[in-house]
């Protein structure tokens, strides 16, 4: 690479470093921490055929969420080893400006939140809920399926409006889900449009099907027979549904409330990503 195309690229990825600072800094809530992914970033384009890459925000976004997502694993593993063997590591000061920029930046209350969630939750969640990624971009950071990177963010937005009022618990989740059900059972159209929201929307395997209450409602309304062999069940800790054959699942519904009202159904019939799923029964 010739010192003009040098300068060139570095040119190109100054203009990304602030997005990308933003992005690691929701990921890894360590202002510090961020900056290094970052350049951790810029290290790995200069190896890099630049002619090759024909997205250079989208693959800088992929390296930096990858570099992020094995420091929050590598954060993991030093918290759950033995204390005998965890090294010794110098501890991070934040100066009062980085914790200023922080602060405006993610909000201290939803930092929190985000500590609790498992790496990969945090990444989808951060990438496609502030940062607008699609879901096929962020399943291979995750290596997962488009469809299994959206359940992730999914799980991961319960949890973080988990903290607030208009997020039912699990016996108000079962009361919404139950009476979805038995208003789909007997093909009652005004009642399960009283339980969705304006704007709901189905989706199967990662597809969206219907659209807005009248739609989905009219739907469920149209398979009320198929809704006679289902029962509730804890999907990745959350109320859902499943039907199932001789003891076999074959089709898994997730839901996504706001306000004692369904927004999102998530229908998923892939048997890998069914195998994917933590089903429980319900007590």
């Amino acid at each position: 690479m010739t010192v003009d195309e040098q300068e060139f690229l570095a040119r190109r990825f100054e203009e990304q470093r602030p997005r990308l600072e933003a992005v690691a800094c929701r990921m890894l809530g360590s202002v510090a921490e961020a900056e290094d992914a970052v350049q951790e970033a810029w290290f790995r384009l200069a190896r890099t055929d630049v002619q090759a890459v024909e997205n250079l925000a989208g693959w800088l976004t992929t390296v930096v969420g990858r570099v992020c997502l094995d420091m929050l694993r590598s954060r993991t593993a030093r918290r759950e080893a033995p204390l005998e063997e965890r090294p010794v590591e110098p501890q991070e000061v934040a100066t009062p400006e980085q914790q200023a920029m922080l602060a405006d930046s993610v909000g201290l209350a939803l930092l929190v939140v985000l500590e609790t969630l498992d790496p990969a939750e945090r990444l989808a969640f951060v990438l496609h809920d502030m940062f607008a990624v699609p879901f096929d971009e962020i399943a291979p950071i995750v290596d997962r399926t488009p469809t299994a990177a959206r359940q992730l963010a999914s799980r991961a937005r319960r949890r973080v409006q988990g903290g607030t009022p208009q997020n039912p618990d699990l016996l108000r989740q079962r009361q919404i889900v139950n009476a979805f059900v038995s208003a789909a059972r007997g093909g009652d159209f005004e009642a399960l449009v009283s339980i969705l929201d304006p704007d709901v929307i189905t989706r199967a395997d990662g597809k969206v099907l219907r659209q807005g209450a009248a739609m989905v409602a009219s739907g469920a309304v149209a398979f009320s027979t198929v809704a006679r062999g289902v029962h509730l069940i804890l999907v990745n800790g959350s109320v859902g549904a499943v039907s199932s054959v001789a003891g076999r699942e074959y089709r898994v519904v997730t839901f996504t409330f706001a306000e004692d009202r369904i927004t999102e159904f998530d229908v998923i019939t892939d048997p890998e990503q069914i195998r994917g799923l933590d089903l429980a029964t319900l007590d």
